[in-house]
């Protein structure tokens, strides 16, 4: 049963912002991951399916509702952690913490004192002093107090340390081992690949790929580096191999990925099938070192963004 449903949501804001016909669900016990840079679309999906945003076309149902007319119906099953974090002044953060469990009607405290210790938060002092890093765990302990089923998280991590990433990365494992729903937006390969069992790759407002996490861990195209020791032979190598290219998504041949002039670098991409050929032809040449490059979900994505002049280094 799937209990998030974005079906061809767009909502267009000129001048090529917002989202463009965006399909993807997500079942009862998954963790689903939402990849893509900042200024992707990834929050305002999210908006939408936290039933903040009407849809211009296309529709978006939480518990087979539709959630813009109906948002007040599954939001005690939902925690929401937003990308910006927005605390009311002139409370403290245990005045924030009693507002949002009487609006929550959360009388047991037991997961709340678990999220402080877990979290290493004291809400004593006033949310208006506190660093970045304590109002990301004060909205994350507001958001979860309750055990919602459903878990919509944008942005997560930003303004924590890496201790508490990882933190927050085994948070979100413990809570997919109890069976909860997690839709996961984010920027940040790791959190995304630790954790998620399906990803879709989010580009200027469309949806360029959904796939299996474990596609990437078990994909049979593979790089390798190998280090040369004579420069003729280096260049000769290099010269006879195709380019890769963003637009190849499966290795028919050996392709040159990328290679280094002044050390004798030369990355290569090729899928398990003609390793053998891989291996005959390096033979010809004196190498100094061939190793496996490991195949990760960064390397997919960048497939979509490495040639994007847009990039510029958000990752």
């Amino acid at each position: 049963m799937d209990l998030i449903e974005v079906d061809h949501l767009t909502q267009d804001y000129g001048h090529g912002r917002g989202v463009f016909d965006v399909s993807f669900s997500v079942a009862e016990g998954e963790v689903f991951g939402f990849l893509g840079p900042n200024g992707a679309g990834k929050s305002t999906v999210i908006r939408h399916i936290m039933g903040f945003s009407k849809p211009q076309r296309g529709s978006v149902r939480v518990f087979g509702q539709e959630s813009f007319k109906n948002y007040y119906k599954f939001l005690d099953k939902v925690g929401y952690l937003p990308g910006e974090i927005a605390l009311p002044e002139g409370l403290t953060g245990w005045e924030f913490i009693d507002m949002m469990a009487k609006l929550r009607h959360i009388d047991d405290k037991k997961k709340l004192n678990e999220l402080l210790e877990r979290f290493e938060l004291s809400p004593a002092g006033e949310t208006k002093k506190m660093s970045l890093g304590d109002k990301r765990k004060l909205a994350i302990v507001t958001a979860f107090m309750a055990d919602p089923e459903v878990l919509v998280l944008d942005e997560p991590t930003s303004g924590l340390d890496p201790v508490m990433q990882q933190n927050f990365i085994d948070f979100i494992k413990d809570e997919k081992k109890q069976g909860k729903t997690i839709l996961l937006s984010s920027h940040i390969f790791n959190e995304v690949e630790a954790s998620c069992q399906r990803i879709s790759i989010i580009k200027d407002g469309q949806i360029v790929s959904t796939f299996n996490a474990n596609d990437i861990k078990h994909n049979q195209n593979k790089k390798y580096v190998i280090t040369f020791n004579i420069a003729g032979q280096a260049q000769k190598f290099c010269d006879n191999l195709p380019k890769l290219s963003k637009k190849i998504r499966d290795y028919d041949k050996i392709y040159l990925e990328n290679f280094d002039k002044k050390d004798l670098i030369a990355v290569v991409a090729v899928n398990d099938k003609d390793i053998d050929k891989l291996v005959e032809k390096i033979s010809e040449f004196d190498i100094k070192d061939f190793r496996q490059s490991k195949y990760t979900l960064e390397d997919y994505f960048m497939h979509f963004y490495k040639e994007d002049k847009k990039f510029g280094g958000v990752f």
